[in-house]
């Protein structure tokens, strides 16, 4: 099993769900989070004057899938996020050890 979790943009998470859902994607986590990459964040003009936004707001999707579609859900959570812009976001892939159902008690694929 593998944990995906991509950092995208907030306006873009319509899209990568449906995406995902498209796909079988039955569940997936959202966060909002801040931060930025090499943008460095951006200056805004409020009221007349000029101040830096250091930190650009995010979102942060996990979703927990069998090995064998994460080439999948990593092309559709992409190819839904694309802007073409930079601070488009990352995608990594990490390796889940053990899932639990707390409900049930079913462990691993079939907690998923």
């Amino acid at each position: 099993m593998k944990l995906v979790m991509a950092i995208i943009k907030p306006f873009k998470l319509d899209e990568v769900r449906e995406a995902l859902t498209t796909i079988g994607v039955q569940g997936l986590t959202v966060t909002e989070v801040k931060g930025y990459g090499r943008q460095k964040g951006q200056t805004e003009i409020y009221r007349g004057a000029e101040y830096a936004v250091n930190f650009l707001p995010k979102l942060k999707i996990e979703v927990v899938v069998a090995t064998d579609q994460v080439d999948s859900v990593v092309s559709a959570i992409s190819g839904a996020a694309k802007t073409g812009q930079i601070g488009d976001g990352k995608i990594f892939v990490m390796s889940v050890e053990q899932v639990l159902r707390i409900r049930t008690g079913e462990t691993d694929a079939e907690a998923l």
